[in-house]
């Protein structure tokens, strides 16, 4: 077992009281691992209404004045220093044998076109063997098609508009593959997490959050990061739904300005 250090800051200016609505914090399904808590505090102190969404991610609310909000979380969280599993003969589910909770995860979302994905879907996997191989086929197609760089980060950048680009951040490399793996009617669903340097090489990029996606083989949901394109150490699930629109670090109901942000993610021992 090895303990991780995970916490951020952001500060936003407000130029009038603003509700927000956050997604922060190590996500419950590690609530056993939880050593000290990193949910939301504010500078200036705010009363914080938390409450969980549809998708099982806990929604913290608060309603900002206008100046100066500082949002921070500083916690540790037990892992347990092993890669990723692997589960290479998961296989694919007939869709007449999906939980009805699953279905929702084939379906088109606000960032994942599998209407306009679902030819060249099955053009450049329709050949490969489904379940696992076909998923991990997907990823490599992603990972070896797609070019990172932080200044092709753009917030309303589509699985389509990545495809035809060839080029994205973390959630691009997320959202396409998840709409390939629906236009191939595997369930995919879209994950945000904080995801260190353990066990590679230091990276010299600043910090983030991370997006990968799970999909759903063989009745088990199952990580996939074509982003690395490998098995990593020390992923802490912060949350998950149909695609980034469903797990934003926040939403502001009113105008705002991100004046800072850090991301840590360290081991400590």
């Amino acid at each position: 077992m090895i303990k991780i250090r995970v916490g951020y800051e952001l500060i936003y200016d407000l130029p009038q009281a603003t509700p927000m609505i956050m997604v922060l914090g190590t996500h419950c399904s590690r609530a056993s691992d939880i050593v000290v808590p990193d949910q939301p505090t504010t500078n200036p102190c705010l009363p914080i209404e938390v409450y969980r969404d549809a998708f099982g991610n806990q929604r913290s609310r608060p309603l900002a004045p206008a100046g100066q909000l500082r949002v921070s979380g500083d916690g540790i969280v037990s892992d347990s220093g092993l890669p990723d599993t692997v589960a290479f003969d998961a296989p694919q589910n007939a869709v007449e044998d999906l939980p009805a909770d699953i279905l929702a995860f084939l379906l088109g979302s606000r960032y994942c076109e599998t209407d306009q994905l679902s030819d060249q879907a099955w053009q450049l996997f329709g050949n490969t063997p489904p379940g696992w191989a076909r998923v991990q086929a997907i990823c490599d197609f992603v990972h070896d098609h797609l070019t990172f760089g932080y200044q092709y980060a753009r917030p309303r950048k589509t699985a389509w508009e990545t495809f035809n680009e060839r080029k994205g951040v973390c959630r691009d490399y997320a959202h396409l593959p998840i709409a390939f793996c629906r236009a191939m009617n595997i369930p995919a669903r879209y994950c945000t997490c904080y995801l260190g340097d353990i066990g590679i090489p230091p990276v010299p990029d600043p910090m983030d959050f991370a997006g990968y996606f799970e999909a759903y083989l063989g009745k088990h949901w199952h990580t996939f990061d074509p982003r690395n394109n490998a098995r990593r150490i020390g992923r802490i699930l912060i949350g998950r739904g149909r695609d980034a629109a469903d797990v934003p670090i926040s939403y502001t109901f009113g105008p705002a300005a991100l004046a800072s942000f850090k991301v840590w993610t360290d081991q400590i021992d």
